[in-house]
């Protein structure tokens, strides 16, 4: 097997533990709070802090680049949220409410400050050239305190495999919707967590069941993002290192059994 076969199947083991750490905060209570501190409308933090690191973008702008959610929310929740709080200030906002959460869920970690800087080195040797949300946070100031900086790592390498994840759905012909209805752990009911309405759903779920090989389609793009991590976990860290990324990151789950 060579070095980038496995750090492939690296890329695949850890991509769990990536996506649901580095998204907890997203919809946490602490986000909830330092959304009602900083004056924003419920549940527009997300949306608005997420996307400011990027300045102040178009609703429309916005919704392509999250990709998952329908277009309607974003001309809902954008407009009122941007008008609250400017960009830097929701940028902040958004990075606030992850350290918070971070120090809820993450100090019983051994040795934060070591997988951070793993998980940095990752983000830092990678490609952010077509990426603009990953581009966008690579570029925000980082916290000062390990367990905080964990926190945001995570977030990184998972805007990181997410951005990747949206250009190889496209190289095989698939929307992310589609892939939604494609992917095992997705489906009408996801569609309908994100905000989608049930006709809605529906017309999805029954245009994606239309298309030639949706699932192999799927199955191709998630193996192509685990190629492009692999790649990159290849370039920035040592076969030790990744060996090590790999058995601190299962250990942080074992760790922070609420997050």
């Amino acid at each position: 097997m060579t070095t980038i076969e496995g750090a492939a199947g690296l890329a695949n083991r850890i991509r769990p533990v990536v996506q649901v750490l580095g998204g907890k905060f997203m919809t946490s209570p602490e986000l909830a709070a330092v959304e009602a501190e900083a004056g924003l409308p419920p549940r527009s933090l997300y949306v608005r802090g997420r996307s400011a690191v990027l300045g102040d973008v178009p609703p429309k702008v916005a919704a392509e680049l999250f990709g998952i959610f329908p277009h309607w929310l974003f001309e809902f929740v954008l407009p009122p949220a941007a008008a609250a709080l400017d960009a830097p200030a929701s940028v902040r906002a958004y990075a606030e409410s992850s350290a918070r959460w971070s120090r809820v869920n993450l100090s019983a970690v051994s040795e934060p400050g070591r997988l951070a800087e793993l998980l940095f080195r990752v983000a830092d040797a990678a490609d952010a050239s077509g990426l603009a949300l990953f581009a966008g946070w690579r570029n925000a100031e980082r916290p000062a305190r390990d367990v905080e900086r964990l926190g945001f790592a995570l977030m990184l390498v998972r805007e990181l495999r997410g951005g990747l994840h949206f250009a190889a759905l496209r190289a095989v012909g698939l929307t992310v919707p589609e892939a939604v209805v494609a992917d095992p752990e997705g489906g009408r009911e996801r569609l309908l967590r994100t905000a989608w309405p049930a006709d809605a759903a529906d017309e999805l779920v029954e245009a994606a069941s239309r298309k030639p090989d949706l699932r192999d389609r799927w199955h191709r793009a998630e193996a192509l993002t685990d190629d492009r991590i692999g790649e990159v976990l290849a370039d920035a860290l040592t076969e030790p290192e990744r060996t090590e990324l790999d058995r601190r990151l299962f250990a942080l789950v074992a760790a922070s059994p609420g997050a």
